[in-house]
């Protein structure tokens, strides 16, 4: 999916638990296929999984969870990831890579979602139990001002070509860049509350995963699954909830479209079910606006 991203096969992880883990060697291993892009994903037995990053540029987010996931989790009501142990960079696989404890549940999907508001109601508390947290050392996380964005997302708004609306998504994004800029308290955010991100198990939302990104920020930046992950009835559930106002809903629907925007002409040709949630949070911005 990445120029210069490093192959990474069941072999290759077996040869690195050998080295490094050899009493968990013997075990089952088996790929987790996804749409994430970021890590490869391997599931270890029954009750662990092992994370190895694509690129370099995406290896400090492991050292990230290691020192901040414990801290995170007693605040936390669904689950999180539970980092174990931490594998070193060899000759053969340069980066720094983790054994995680396995957290039962399926990606986010409508189907799997017994009551929309419901699976709205879950996230916001976890939004809402995640700002509570204190921030003294916490780092910074988040994007930039949308104006900083207005560039990339123009580009993207080109290259998409005939996969979207050029004229309409130009027209919602000139819309979003006249939001005020936030200039209030920095909160805990997840930054990347997209389905990939969420499992869900019993008809209900059970876990939240891939806090590579977490920090203090904008908290725009987690009302994003208004659009990303839900449909009318969850959003309006999730707005009431995290009582959003004017500028920060604008705000949160620019970001939803520039990484929506972004993600279509990227992996256009290697993710196209990544691409098919990206064109849904574009659609979901348009119904809402209609």
């Amino acid at each position: 999916m990445h120029q210069g991203e490093i192959d990474i096969d069941a072999a290759r992880v077996k040869r690195l638990l050998a080295e490094q883990f050899p009493d968990l060697d013997a075990g089952s291993l088996a790929l987790v296929r996804s749409t994430g892009s970021v890590n490869a994903v391997y599931r270890l037995e029954r009750d662990l999984y092992v994370r190895l990053p694509r690129l370099e540029k995406w290896a400090a987010s492991l050292e990230h969870e290691w020192n901040w996931l414990p801290k995170l989790s007693p605040h936390i009501s669904l689950k999180i990831p539970q980092p174990l142990a931490r594998g070193k960079p060899t000759s053969w696989y340069p980066f720094p890579w983790a054994i995680y404890r396995w957290i039962e549940g399926s990606t986010y999907q409508d189907g799997l979602i017994d009551d929309e508001r419901q699976a709205a109601r879950d996230l916001a508390q976890f939004i809402l139990e995640l700002r509570s947290i204190a921030i003294l050392g916490a780092p910074r996380g988040g994007r930039p001002p949308l104006i900083e964005l207005d560039a990339a997302t123009r580009s993207a708004i080109e290259t998409s070509g005939a996969e979207v609306d050029a004229e309409a998504v130009l027209a919602v994004w000139t819309h979003s860049l006249e939001s005020t800029p936030w200039d209030g308290k920095p909160e805990w955010i997840h930054t990347d509350l997209l389905k990939p991100n969420l499992l869900v198990e019993g008809g209900r939302l059970c876990a939240v995963i891939d806090f590579g990104g977490a920090g203090i920020g904008d908290p725009a930046a987690d009302v994003v699954p208004a659009w990303s992950v839900f449909g009318q009835l969850g959003r309006e559930t999730f707005r009431q909830v995290l009582d959003v106002d004017d500028d920060t809903w604008i705000r949160a629907r620019g970001y939803a479209l520039h990484q929506a925007l972004l993600i279509i002409p990227y992996y256009l040709k290697t993710n196209p079910e990544f691409v098919a949630m990206a064109k849904r949070t574009v659609e979901e911005i348009r119904l809402e606006l209609r």
